[in-house]
């Protein structure tokens, strides 16, 4: 379902792609192709079936050379260096396992399908975009330990965030409970609760409520007529 006074917005030069979920925004399916890329790479790798005896290590060189830490960040604060400063959007790309790898891109393609739907292409990208950062800088901020963040999840819940966005709007204007919209994300929180208690917090949470947090707040600006409306509310305060 699509709420109520947002239509997609045919573009030439930025056309669907027909796939498993249906009409994809193109930068989606070619964001779940590069992680699946990378995966299928590392996955192989461990199991040595390309790459030689060398590859077993390819993931944890992917994660060392690639993945964001609260170490990183200190040392970015204290003197800027774009080698490293690439971290905080390069993360995405690697995952801890293939499980790891496979919700997350199948979670991309779902959630980037529904709010793809709504937002223009480079609005699409900038909730990515400001997302993935967000997290980075989370985590670089809140986390004391140097465990690393790696994977797409700050951007995916990120695209949750758009998605209670959108569905609070559409209950709204449908006379429905709009706490409605949050139910995703409070099953989502729920299961992370019960993993914590069974296998160990995981400090990735932060990044992952930076997300979320940053993409219910960008999205009724990134939204059509977003900012418009956004700044008519501020002129009648």
């Amino acid at each position: 379902m699509r709420p109520q006074g947002y239509y997609p917005r045919p573009d030439p030069n930025h056309a669907p792609m027909e796939g498993p979920f249906g009409t994809l925004p193109p930068l989606i399916v070619v964001l779940a192709l590069v992680m699946a890329g990378v995966e299928a790479a590392l996955s192989l790798g461990a199991t040595g079936l390309v790459g030689g005896p060398q590859a077993i290590g390819w993931r944890i060189g992917a994660i060392e050379g690639f993945g964001f830490s609260p170490a990183v960040f200190d040392r970015l604060a204290m003197r800027w260096d774009w080698g490293l400063a690439s971290r905080l959007l390069s993360y995405p790309f690697v995952h801890m396992s293939l499980t790891h790898a496979l919700f997350a891109v199948a979670l991309l393609l779902a959630l980037g399908k529904f709010v793809g739907e709504v937002l223009h292409p480079l609005a699409l990208g900038l909730l990515l975009l400001a997302t993935t950062l967000a997290g980075a800088l989370a985590f670089g901020m809140f986390v004391s330990t140097n465990y690393p963040l790696i994977g797409a999840y700050p951007a995916v819940y990120g695209l949750i965030g758009a998605f209670t966005y959108l569905m609070w709007l559409q209950l709204g204007r449908n006379g429905a409970n709009r706490l409605a919209a949050f139910r995703l994300i409070g099953v989502l929180l729920g299961l992370q609760l019960v993993f914590g208690l069974m296998f160990g917090a995981d400090p990735a949470w932060v990044a992952d409520a930076a997300g979320f947090i940053a993409g219910i707040a960008l999205s009724p600006l990134l939204a059509p007529g977003g900012a418009r409306g956004f700044l008519a509310r501020m002129r009648t305060r």
